[in-house]
Parts: structure tokens; C-alpha cells; sequence
């Protein structure tokens, strides 16, 4: 169709090519037109390489525009408390906090999830640890788990989120929502619908010290790390606080300035995931 209209205004256009208003009336109504058909191709599946190329199908916009969707008639509450699993990592796993939030997170769907099952099922990284001229090299917490979870006496770390929402996916196909790198405040929506969000933050709550973390060389890169590492489940805020679960203390809805909690997160590199409402 547009094409078709391309032609008829090419055609029109031909008459007016004999002066110079002429020619810029006929180079506008082209780049109208062209505007169009890229729109036209952007919205068909067939062309979404035509998408990415333009900036249209950015990941990063595309995962808060999914959030947003999906989470589309939820009004923004001034405060909310979640009332989810709590949940304990030890003594059975001093390094599974990762797990153990995510076991809290698919209890509150309805799913029977173990901890210990979860930590047996998800994705690990067997790079050994070694030291060489003054150089870490160990696993990747993004490519799956790193170390011993069940023992502190042997090296280990901890995962990250890509492996974690991989096996949530498994328990919920379909309604993961991986909402790293996302602005704090969108946070906000899923707790407003009553949905807990897994989270990467540290064991201190709040902005950490750059010299607690390290440079590891991994088999797909470097990976800036700390020790501090750790994993909790979002249940709630008001103005002051957020509220979570926290698998090492074993205290439910615990609380943390807000600022100083977000700081944290997004030092530790903004992750969070969280489970549609919905199927």
C-alpha cells in the first residue's frame, strides 16, 4: 500500500520538479513517505533486524516497556508489605542466598520450590580458582555459579541474574520478568501489584567501599566482584524504607533506607527479577 502511494506521489510530484519549491516539496513528501514504510516494516516480525538497526528494539527499552505493559493497570501505592516465605539459607547453604530468595519468590507463586532442589538445579560455573602473578582466576557469577555453596572453607562467590531468572523460567515459563539495569523506582510496580522482586544487593544494605571488590579473569572476561555479595527478596516500601526477607538473618520484611538500599543495588549492578501476576 505504501509503495503504491510512493508511485502516485512520485507521479504528482513530477509537475512540481520544475522549480525549486517544487523540489523540496517533493523531497519532504519522500521522506514522509519513507518515515512511513520504515514504521510499517518496524512493526512486522519479519523485519525486526530493521528495528534493531534504528534503536527501536533496544533490550534495555524493550524489558521496561514489558514491565510496564504487563503491569499496566497497577496503580503506584504509597507504601506496600508483602506478606511472602521467609525462608533461611544456613545452615545448609552459607553461600545460597541466590537461591534461597528465588525459593521464597516461586513459593509465593504457588510453586513447590526447595531450596536445596534450586541449588542443585541451577546453572554453575566450574572454572577452579587459581592465583597467578597476583591475578584471580575463577568462574563467572553471570555465566552461572561460582565455587562451593555448601562449604565456606573452600572458594567460592555466589550467581548473578541471568542464571537465576534461566531456572525461575523453568518453574514459571513465561512469567519471569528480569528487570535489571531498570530504573529503582520501576521496582515500584511490580511491589504495588503484590509481587516480591529477587534482588542483588550486599550484606552491609548499603553503598560498600570500592575496596572490597576485585577483578577476577573469567573464561568470558573480566568480573568485577566482592565478597559482600548478596541476595535478598523485595517485599515492600513507604517513604523511608524498603522492606525484605533476608535468608541470612532469617528476619522477615526487614528494613533499610531507601536511599542507602538503592545505592547498594545499583552498585552491585541493578538486578532484579520478579514473576507476573498473571499467566
Amino acid at each position: 500500500m505504501l509503495l503504491l502511494l510512493l508511485l502516485i506521489l512520485l507521479f504528482v510530484c513530477q509537475f512540481f520538479l520544475r522549480t525549486k519549491k517544487g523540489i523540496l516539496l517533493g523531497f519532504s513528501l519522500l521522506l514522509v513517505v519513507f518515515s512511513l514504510f520504515l514504521i510499517n516494516l518496524v512493526k512486522d516480525e519479519k523485519y525486526e533486524y530493521i528495528a534493531n538497526a534504528i534503536g527501536v528494539n533496544n533490550s534495555q527499552n524493550q524489558r521496561e516497556e514489558e514491565v510496564l505493559n504487563e503491569f499496566s493497570i497497577v496503580k503506584i501505592k504509597d507504601s506496600v508489605i508483602i506478606d511472602a516465605p521467609l525462608i533461611m539459607q544456613y545452615p545448609e547453604l552459607p553461600r545460597g542466598c541466590e537461591v534461597t530468595s528465588l525459593a521464597m519468590l516461586l513459593q509465593f507463586a504457588g510453586e513447590d520450590a526447595n531450596k536445596m532442589t534450586l541449588a542443585n538445579e541451577v546453572k554453575k560455573d566450574p572454572t577452579p580458582y587459581s592465583v597467578s602473578n597476583g591475578k584471580v582466576y575463577f568462574g563467572n557469577p553471570h555465566d552461572g555459579f561460582v565455587g562451593d555453596m555448601y562449604n565456606l572453607q573452600n572458594p567460592g562467590l555466589g550467581v548473578f541474574h541471568e542464571p537465576i531468572r534461566e531456572l525461575a523460567e523453568q518453574y514459571l515459563p513465561g512469567r519471569i520478568i528480569d528487570m535489571t539495569g531498570s530504573d529503582f523506582e520501576k521496582l515500584k510496580i511490580p511491589l504495588s501489584a503484590e509481587q516480591p522482586v529477587w534482588v542483588i544487593i550486599n550484606t552491609a544494605y548499603q553503598k560498600i567501599s570500592e575496596d572490597l571488590f576485585q577483578t577476577w579473569e573469567t573464561p568470558s572476561g573480566t568480573v568485577k566482584v566482592t565478597s559482600k555479595e548478596h541476595s535478598v527478596l523485595v517485599t515492600g516500601y513507604d517513604d523511608q524504607f524498603i522492606y525484605f526477607n533476608d535468608p541470612l538473618t532469617g528476619i522477615k520484611n526487614k528494613t533499610a533506607p531507601i536511599q542507602n538500599f538503592k545505592e547498594a543495588w545499583v552498585q552491585m549492578g541493578s538486578q532484579a527479577i520478579t514473576i507476573l501476576p498473571f499467566e
